[in-house]
């Protein structure tokens, strides 16, 4: 080997850096256990909320050290950034696609126009996005062209309006127009994507991650490590539309006539066939009313009146109309949005906007509010006057926001201060359609345009307040598409298994390599340490996510890895056995190998890069690692291992044997014929295929909430549960189509559910939780709050560890990627093959064996998907699977067709019996690599958690039957074929 001293510093420096990027890891770790440790120290598990209060000192404490300089050239703060990143299944967090809405957009460029066929545009572009691959924004053009007539974008009342007046003139055409609208959509989603990032930022987790999604409007946005769950979907789907109104008075007269002409309304409209009842005649106040209907036991009841009846008087003083409980909000606001109702507003009120008062946690009744509006219902003040906003505490020391005006702000707040002063009104703080508070002003005019918003908050509820405030609304409402939240217990869990399942297989590869070949094995063992480490350093270096399929990447890689050393082992063997000198046949035996190895891992890598364009989250990071861990193999295998070899070597008297005592005579003079059993074996696969088939258009396979939308939640409980039993209580409550299946250990199980699949939103997740919560109650240990039930603390055992949410059109999306992914990787593969090998036949053999294992593995999942113990639906994790097999299987073939033809364009086909020589000295590899990754697998299945088992059973199917197909479907269809080809050039 040449330049053996530069390979040698190269190697050496690379794994310095390696070493160096590491480093930051083991920092940050140390710092973290000590403030963990330090916390526990302080904080007894006796004290009430004892986690929280531990998480609090741990990241004081982690702050007061963070600019500390640590060995003399990092800080905590420095080293935090560059350690290696863990994703959500390591760490716990939230990961969420955010579809920013077109639509909003839209009739915001629109000025919210009337004009019927704009709007009849917009609800056909909503009906066929359910079922299109295209834009949102298309679809709307589309349908305006079939409905425009002589209408034109560019008309005065849709996009020739004052706001865009620079732009769009009404001499303009639609084609003229529609660039300009795809810009101002792009540059609406650049702002939320702006938007979002700066509230991120302000949240305070580490390593967070955004990113745009093509030109979907989709943003992705992955918070590792985030506990607060509930306050991290908030921030992220919260538009912060800011707006300031004047209230209504609790006397006002009108009001009090429009609630009790409602309820008679709702009367007639729930139940027509009663007689209708003569209108009372209202009392002055609507306190005064609501009392006496509160005291009215016979006549006044919450049946006999749908709406009075669940209505509570207002506190004295609050400048509320009324209150009610939580739990009859949305039937109350359904009431009063009512067409029908809405026409009874008396004309001096008939614009009146209701909305409730923002629930505090733990509260059971909130008050209602009616809002003085106008005819395009725009608030007095908006939310765009603030120039500034920050937590503060208000003047009885509790949490509260502090905003400040520009000029033009001020002017109107002092005005709008002004009229609720000499009205004796209130002025509602709207955010996000909830009433934050709605003081009065008691001393005339406020002027400077300084306010404060007040209420029952927490700190961080303040922080986020002010946070997402300073960053901006939202152009348009962000909603939640998809969703995967994890606890921090699953996370460390994870980490363990991944961890135990990683050093068990590498412990059995180390030791299996130096049983095989002795000392030579011990050096490729150095190198598969050395490999892992560059991995690691790899991958820490380029920011990349470590996830618990990315530790399945990498352990696969120790196999593939070992693939290369047996490649290399096998043939210097073989030049051994023709009589040649040790140095020679060991540059012979690289040589000769060379090319095997780069065939089988350019295969495989070609599926690996598939993957990851067409993959998502963690099957990135299966990917990713793949990808690294293919070149780092690759260098280790042929330049590591040979510069060890022959540093051993050079020195006079050493001996170096490639084989021990027992394994010395391992497959020695085999000569099986294999092509002479090709007709039972086409008979053998073509049951099983056929099975197969059978199988999947008649039992079919169990898709996950990936491909078919819906919500999925992991719950854990401390004693065993019965999932027939919950599956039929939660089918009661959710309607049917609920399924519950035992995940993992007996007392854990996973509820897949599709109800309100298409109702995007935080609130239908949390109404999903709370069904849960109390349908499962019973199961749980007494005094288990909500808050212990849902996805929270780092220490929880029980409950729910992990929740997916995936919306109708994202699920379409995923089995789109998931079908291209696996057409593209066949299509890739057949292409390579073809231009190395030079013939059709052998990417004919080639893609039918990958096809042939690819069935096997569908029909297996199909005829037991049922039957076993553990996770057997149909998910992404599922397509890597299936697409690393397809590049295990290739690898194999590959290195069979490449000894193949090594003998035959020296020997010729001979009938066959040179193919069946091929296939008899590659059976030592065939068998040593097969066996080797096949441990790795069981390793990981057994050991590696649950979420990973029915990925590594087709994986460990993938391998059995890859192999199988390698030499008794790949090798026989492409001699069958080769040989028609040259009977009939020869006329035989």
């Amino acid at each position: 080997m040449q330049n053996k001293g530069l390979i040698r510093l190269f190697a050496i420096l690379f794994g310095l850096v390696s070493v160096y990027q590491l480093s930051y890891t083991f920092i940050t770790n140390k710092l973290e256990k000590d403030a963990e440790d330090y916390a526990v120290s302080r904080i007894s598990e006796a004290e009430d909320d004892y986690v929280a209060k531990r998480e609090a000192l741990e990241a004081s404490y982690l702050d007061s050290i963070s600019d500390n300089t640590v060995l003399g050239f990092t800080s905590y703060d420095d080293a935090k950034k560059k350690e290696l990143n863990k994703g959500l299944d390591l760490k716990g967090g939230i990961n969420v696609t955010l579809q920013i809405s077109v639509k909003d957009i839209l009739k915001g460029l629109a000025n919210n126009t009337k004009n019927p066929v704009f709007n009849k545009a917009l609800a056909d572009a909503d009906n066929a996005s359910k079922s299109s691959d295209q834009t949102y924004l298309e679809l709307f053009f589309e349908a305006f062209d079939n409905l425009k007539g002589d209408t034109k974008l560019a008309s005065p009342d849709i996009f020739a309006n004052k706001g865009l007046s620079d732009e769009i003139n009404f001499q303009m055409s639609d084609d003229e127009v529609k660039p300009i609208i795809r810009r101002k959509i792009d540059e609406s989603i650049v702002s939320a994507f702006e938007v979002l990032r700066e509230r991120i930022d302000g949240f305070g987790v580490t390593q967070p991650n955004i990113q745009r999604e093509g030109n979907s409007g989709r943003i992705l946005v992955e918070l590792p490590g985030a506990r607060d769950i509930a306050r991290a979907q908030e921030l992220l789907s919260s538009t912060a539309q800011l707006e300031f109104w004047e209230t209504y008075s609790q006397s006002n007269q009108s009001l009090g006539t429009f609630l009790v002409n409602a309820n008679e309304r709702l009367k007639e409209i729930l139940k027509p066939e009663e007689k209708k009842e003569k209108v009372a005649k209202p009392e002055s106040e609507i306190d005064s009313l609501l009392s006496d209907v509160a005291q009215d036991s016979l006549d006044m009841t919450q049946e006999a009146n749908p709406l009075l009846g669940k209505l509570i008087p207002a506190n004295p003083g609050s400048h509320a109309i009324a209150r009610a409980m939580v739990s009859d909000t949305a039937e109350i606001g359904g009431y009063l949005r009512m067409p029908e109702i809405k026409r009874l507003l008396p004309n001096d009120i008939q614009f009146t906007k209701f909305l409730w008062e923002r629930a505090s946690k733990d509260v059971e009744v909130v008050e209602l509010y009616a809002l003085k509006s106008n005819r395009d219902g725009t608030p007095r003040i908006s939310g765009d006057v603030v120039s500034d906003a920050q937590d503060t505490f208000d003047q009885f020391n509790k949490p509260a926001v502090s905003m400040t005006m520009n000029t033009r702000g001020a002017k109107e707040w002092e005005k709008l201060t002004g009229d609720a002063y000499n009205n004796q009104t209130g002025i509602a703080i709207v955010l996000d359609n909830k009433v934050y508070t709605a003081p009065g002003v008691s001393s005339g005019p406020i002027s400077g345009g300084r306010s404060e918003i007040t209420g029952t908050f927490t700190v961080n509820e303040t922080k986020d307040i002010a946070n997402v405030l300073r960053a901006g609304k939202l152009p348009a409402s962000a909603e939640i598409i998809q969703s995967e939240v994890v606890g921090p217990s699953l996370g460390q869990e994870a980490i363990n298994s991944g961890f135990i399942s990683f050093i068990i297989a590498m412990v059995f590869v180390l030791l299996w390599m130096i049983f095989y070949y002795g000392k030579a094995g011990l050096f490729a063992d150095i190198a598969l340490v050395f490999n892992i480490l560059l991995i690691f350093g790899v991958l820490t270096s380029l920011g990349a996510v470590l996830t618990l399929p990315g530790i399945a990447g990498i352990v696969l890689t120790i196999g593939m890895s070992v693939d290369a050393n047996v490649l290399i082992y096998e043939r210097i063997k073989e030049e051994l056995a023709k009589g040649k000198g040790k140095a020679q046949a060991i540059a012979d035996g690289f040589g000769n190998a060379l090319s095997s190895i780069l065939d089988a891992n350019i295969t495989t890598g070609l599926t690996a890069i598939i993957l990851f364009i067409f993959g998502s989250g963690p099957i990135k990071g299966f990917a990713t690692t793949l990808l690294i861990g293919i070149v780092t193999s690759l260098f280790t295998a042929i330049f590591v291992t040979r510069l060890m070899i022959d540093s051993y070597t050079a020195q006079k008297g050493r001996r170096l044997d490639f084989t021990t005592g027992i394994t010395k005579n391992l497959f020695k003079n085999v000569n099986i014929d294999f092509l002479g059993k090709r007709k039972i074996a086409y008979i053998v696969s073509g049951i099983l295929v056929a099975i197969s088939v059978f199988s999947l258009f008649t039992t079919g396979l169990q898709q996950g909430v990936d491909f078919i939308g819906g919500r999925s939640y992991q719950i854990r409980f401390e004693k065993v549960v019965n999932p027939s039993e919950i599956a039929s209580e939660l089918n009661d409550v959710f309607g049917s189509g609920t399924s519950v299946k035992t995940f993992g250990d007996a007392n854990q199980i996973k509820v897949t559910t599709p109800y309100k699949v298409d109702q995007e939103g935080v609130e239908i997740d949390n109404e999903i939780q709370n069904k849960l919560y109390t349908t499962l109650q019973k199961y749980l240990p007494d005094g288990t709050s909500f808050e212990d039930f849902t996805v929270g603390a780092s220490e929880k055992s029980i409950g729910i560890l992990q929740s997916v949410k995936v919306g109708p059109t994202i699920a379409d999306d995923i089995k789109k990627n998931a079908f291209l992914a696996i057409l593209g990787s066949l299509a890739v593969v057949f292409l390579y093959i073809l231009l190395r090998f030079r013939k059709w036949q052998f990417s004919l053999g080639a893609v039918v064996a990958v096809f042939h294992d690819v069935m096997i593995v569908l029909g297996i999942f199909s005829l037991t998907g049922k039957i076993m113990p553990f996770n057997m639906e149909i998910d992404q994790a599922f397509i890597a699977a299936i697409l690393t097999v397809i590049g295990y299987s290739l690898n194999d073939t590959v290195v069979v067709f490449d000894r193949i033809r090594e003998i035959t364009n020296i020997k010729g086909l001979k009938g066959g019996e040179n193919i069946n020589e091929a296939l008899n000295s590659t059976l030592s590899r065939t068998l040593n690599t097969s066996l080797t990754t096949l441990i790795v697998l069981l390793a990981i299945f057994v050991f590696g958690g649950e979420s990973l088992r029915g990925f590594m059973f087709a994986m460990i199917i993938g391998v059995v039957v890859g192999t199988y197909s390698s030499i008794f479907v790949a090798t026989p269809l492409m001699f069958d074929s080769l040989k028609k080809k040259i009977a009939a050039a020869t006329g035989a």
